[in-house]
């Protein structure tokens, strides 16, 4: 059997927050006397508030520059042991502004990280479904003029805000080429991933599982080869139906990521063994992994060894 940490792969979805390994946390936590959050077990389901209060509560051990550098650093290290050569590291950088002093502040903490990463890293700002309209405006702008940012997005819960509402978002972040990578359908229904893809123009859509229970939103995605962030460790500890295989059959590109892993608890690799667990084949999971590398931001080169080093991994054994 091949060796899953061995497969070259890209990492298209991961939150800096939800990246912090558990030694960190508890290191940061006992230095400034905070509490820990607890895991989200799988077999148990959890509301979103239940999520964002563990979210918000590992959020609050972060206190400076080097603490957002150091996290950074340790997520490309941690998945470079996990095969990943490119990584897209997803922030919201007024999350952390009040600490820092300011939005520009964090990104230049979070940059300073991927200064120092093993592997190539390139940063996602990402502004909150909940956010004024204006908010994420100005985020995108940010996005736009800072070298080492490659992607905008929309982060949290989808149902806080109208897909309407973040087009001039958008449409400033892809003029400057910046990939365009909204969450979706986590809870709203499939129209919701398809609005993004047709209003806002995503390249990618995180999560997007409502979409496997509409064959009109599938063809979309699989026609204008919009790819899938799936996460799935994600899904059971929040109460939400998600299906692999309908993405797959149905021609949609789809790229595994582990959102959380703080949280949820697994990484990279072991959301491969996930697939294979459910019957992915090796040259399946080659697939899946070629989907992660084909539709990241990563420079030509380094798609290309990856992508090379997948053809060899397959034709091992």
């Amino acid at each position: 059997m091949r060796d899953l940490y061995a497969l070259p792969k890209a990492h298209l979805h991961l939150h800096l927050t939800g990246s912090m390994r558990p030694d960190t946390l508890a290191e940061w936590a006992a230095r400034d006397g905070l509490r820990l959050p607890a895991p989200m077990p799988a077999d148990q389901v959890h509301g979103w508030a239940d999520f964002q209060d563990r979210y918000d509560t590992a959020r609050a051990v972060v206190r400076s520059a080097p603490d957002i550098a150091r996290l950074v650093r340790e997520a490309a290290e941690t998945d470079a042991a996990d095969g990943a050569g490119w990584l897209e590291l997803q922030v919201d950088p007024t999350s952390y502004a009040a600490r820092l002093g300011s939005a520009e502040a964090v990104l230049e903490a979070v940059l300073a990280g991927v200064s120092e990463a093993p592997i190539p890293v390139g940063v996602v700002i990402a502004a909150s479904w909940g956010a004024d309209p204006g908010h994420a405006e100005r985020l995108a702008r940010l996005a736009a003029a800072t070298p080492g940012v490659v992607g905008f997005g929309l982060s949290n819960d989808e149902r806080l805000g109208k897909v309407g509402d973040f087009a001039a978002a958008c449409r400033i972040a892809a003029d400057a080429g910046l990939r365009i990578v909204p969450h979706a359908g986590f809870y709203e229904p499939a129209a919701h991933v398809r609005d993004c893809v047709e209003v806002l123009g995503a390249h990618r859509v995180g999560h997007a599982v409502t979409a496997a229970t509409c064959a009109d939103t599938l063809a979309v995605l699989a026609e204008r080869r919009v790819a899938v962030e799936l996460c799935p460790t994600s899904y059971p500890p929040l109460g939400v139906a998600w299906d692999l295989f309908a993405l797959l059959d149905a021609g949609v590109p789809v790229a595994l990521g582990t959102d959380d892993p703080l949280l949820f608890e697994v990484g990279l690799a072991g959301e491969y063994q996930i697939a294979r667990d459910l019957g992915c084949d090796d040259v399946t999971l080659a697939q899946l992994a070629r989907d992660s590398i084909v539709h990241s931001a990563a420079p030509g080169e380094v798609r290309q060894v990856l992508l090379e080093g997948v053809d060899a991994w397959l034709s091992e054994g």
